[in-house]
């Protein structure tokens, strides 16, 4: 015997000693349809039934076979074919005599359940959805967040909005309130879902609230919410869960997940089973029988035929676990619970605030002077852009918002940063715990001259930080570190930003603790200038007059050891573009570069080095002497008289591509 085998004789001989399998001999004469999935006859079935645990073997059968035969009829998944529950009559004695009568007063409600299917994804579906509520001309649905998330993303606002294909086409999902076995396609019953309203956080309760179009009166396939518990369930109540069991061998044991399911997964099921009413203020328990794509399934109660939870968690055969009624309610009253117990606390954002010009009083703000062996100047900025001048400007620095380990160059008129200058030594980081985010104005420039909260209202537009906020965090004591992360949640050093730029963010944000932590450069210490490409022609940021820009620029100043140089220090400048690509394209065809734009790949955002002197055409910016320091523009001079003049710039998949 198989050590499979061994350790299924070990759970028979368990539900024996329980009365499970007498309960399933009292029943099977009525030949439940699962054994039909079983692939087994009620003949079959009452052979192995009669058989001893310890002579399976010897009569031909094997212990995972009557495991199966009593789990499935014990709970079984039951099929529902046109809105009917097939086989509530076979039900085994752990359910009451009326429990295919009270099945079939859920029935009418079972047509509001549906699949979550995604769109512009690799994953064909994801999880179970079904109608919670009705607002005004909308309806609303709930699921997991876990299901959710696969497309979409939790903004600050704590709604959901849909995220980007590697070919920055959006994602999205739709529900299809039908999906059953040997069913035709139903177009009328398949309703796109246009946002998410709700989207939790990781530390709240596993909940997604999406919207869709409410069906008019005379719709082909009428929908309508299922009724919510007035309380949580209690512990015995007998319920069901309604979903779609998909195929998931990663979390399952395959061959049991088989023998209940012989590969009929992704259709429409009722499962039913018992409250286990334990397990914290948020979930309750449950063992009615699912798998991965039972995710997001109502778990409703046959006695009233009202929603007691929403399933989120399970393993095959072991147990599952629920989100409670009232912490749905609290979802769709606006009073959810920040956190669920035994997870750290998520605070929502604050409405935003206003600094005045004295708060900023002794602020440095960028140091030219940084890197101590050379002085690295502010840029000059493009001619067509007009600086704000702060109430604070000194003649040395007329247009710098000064902060605590960084500097802001702001355009009142685009209501922008046009140039972030920071500051940067790793040596001293002290790293600042994010808590719940409040933003606020600058008192040193005009509140007309600068955007708010509800300017990003747009849920596909982010408050892009121009400057790292965890690489602000440093400085000789922790008060220093605190005041530069705090100061970094101004709306004067955030630039409206598309959703789209989240997909490369990852490698853009960390070229600069790249750069520092390689053999070749020296200290610490580096300069860092950011800022966005203004060419034109940007989309606007609803009526407000500042653009939404398509590009960004990065230059990485440093001290470095060149070969050869027995240990001389000189300067060290890489220039870096975060774009899809046309940009670059543009530069190449105005340099006569035809060859190297054909085939050229439009799409996600990247990360591109270029040099400096091209990011100085591109951008409008004179960086000055540091084109001059650019390791990526000596390479290419030194390739070109060798032999055909290189590509001016590399594409960054990973940090190893960085020319230093």
């Amino acid at each position: 015997m198989t050590s499979r085998e061994e350790a299924s004789r070990s759970r028979l001989e368990a539900m024996g000693a329980e009365g499970q399998i007498d309960k399933v001999r009292a029943v099977i004469d009525a030949s439940p349809p699962v054994l039909k999935e079983l692939g087994i006859t009620v003949d079959q079935a009452s052979e192995l039934l009669r058989t001893p645990i310890s002579g399976l073997e010897a009569a031909g059968g094997q212990p995972s076979q009557l495991e199966a035969i009593v789990k499935a009829v014990g709970r079984p998944p039951l099929i529902v074919t046109g809105g009917i529950v097939q086989g509530k009559h076979t039900l085994n004695a752990d359910f009451p005599p009326d429990t295919d009568v009270k099945i079939a007063g859920v029935e009418p409600f079972l047509p509001y359940v549906g699949r979550v299917e995604f769109l512009n994804h690799d994953m064909a579906w994801g999880g179970t959805a079904w109608v919670i509520a009705e607002e005004a001309d909308h309806l609303l649905i709930c699921t997991n967040r876990h299901v959710a998330e696969i497309v979409a993303r939790r903004t600050f606002r704590g709604d959901g909005v849909y995220m980007f294909a590697p070919a920055n086409l959006p994602y999205g999902a739709q529900v299809d309130f039908i999906e059953e076995v040997d069913g035709d396609p139903n177009p009328d019953a398949v309703f796109r879902i246009e946002k998410f309203t709700y989207l939790a956080d990781d530390a709240s309760a596993d909940v997604a609230i999406g919207r869709i179009a409410k069906p008019d009166d005379n719709a082909a396939y009428p929908l309508m919410p299922l009724d919510l518990a007035e309380a949580d369930g209690e512990d015995g109540e007998i319920v069901a869960v309604v979903g779609y069991p998909a195929r998931d061998s990663l979390r399952n044991d395959l061959s049991q997940m088989e023998n209940y399911f012989k590969g009929l997964y992704d259709v429409k099921r009722f499962a039913p089973g018992f409250l286990q009413a334990q397990g914290g203020v948020s979930i309750l328990s449950h063992d009615c029988t699912t798998l991965g794509g039972n995710s997001g399934s109502p778990v409703i109660r046959l006695e009233d035929a009202k929603v007691v939870g929403l399933h989120f968690a399970g393993r095959f055969a072991v147990g599952n676990s629920a989100v409670r009624v009232s912490t749905l309610r609290s979802v769709l009253d606006g009073t959810v619970p920040t956190h669920v117990p035994g997870a750290e606390l998520s605070a929502p954002e604050r409405p935003d605030g206003v600094h005045d010009a004295d708060h900023f009083n002794g602020r440095g703000g960028y140091d030219p002077d940084f890197l101590q062996v050379v002085s690295v100047p502010l840029p000059q900025t493009p001619a067509n852009i007009t600086l704000s001048k702060p109430s604070d400007a000194t003649a040395e620095r007329p247009h710098e918002l000064r902060y605590q380990n960084f500097g802001i160059l702001y355009s009142g008129q685009l209501k922008s940063p046009v140039l972030a200058a920071m500051n940067l030594d790793g040596a001293l980081t002290r790293p600042q715990k994010r808590g719940s985010d409040k933003w606020y104005s600058d008192g040193r420039l005009p509140a007309t001259d600068q955007l708010g909260k509800d300017d990003y209202d747009d849920p596909a537009i982010d408050r892009g930080h121009l400057i790292r906020r965890a690489a602000t965090n440093w400085g000789e004591t922790e008060a220093e570190a605190k005041l530069s992360n705090a100061d970094s949640f101004h709306y004067t050093i955030a630039s409206p930003q598309h959703m789209s730029f989240n997909r490369s963010r990852s490698q853009w944000l960390g070229i600069e603790d790249y750069i520092m932590s390689n053999a070749r450069t020296h200290g610490f210490r580096c300069c860092v200038f950011t800022g966005p490409i203004i060419v034109g022609g940007e989309p606007p940021l609803k009526n407000t007059g500042s653009p939404i820009p398509l590009n960004y620029f990065k230059v990485v100043t440093m001290l470095a050891e060149e070969e050869g140089s027995l240990g001389i220090l000189r300067l060290h400048a890489t220039a870096y573009v975060l774009s899809q690509g046309q940009l670059i394209q543009q530069l190449l065809i105005g340099q006569g570069d035809t060859e190297s734009t054909e085939g050229f790949a439009f799409g996600e955002f990247k990360t591109f080095q270029t040099r400096i002197v091209d990011l100085e055409e591109m951008s409008g910016f004179d960086f000055g002497t540091l084109k001059d320091a650019d390791p990526l523009a000596r390479r290419v001079e030194e390739m070109a008289v060798e032999g055909p003049a290189p590509t001016p710039f590399v594409t960054v998949e990973g940090y190893a591509n960085i020319v230093l």
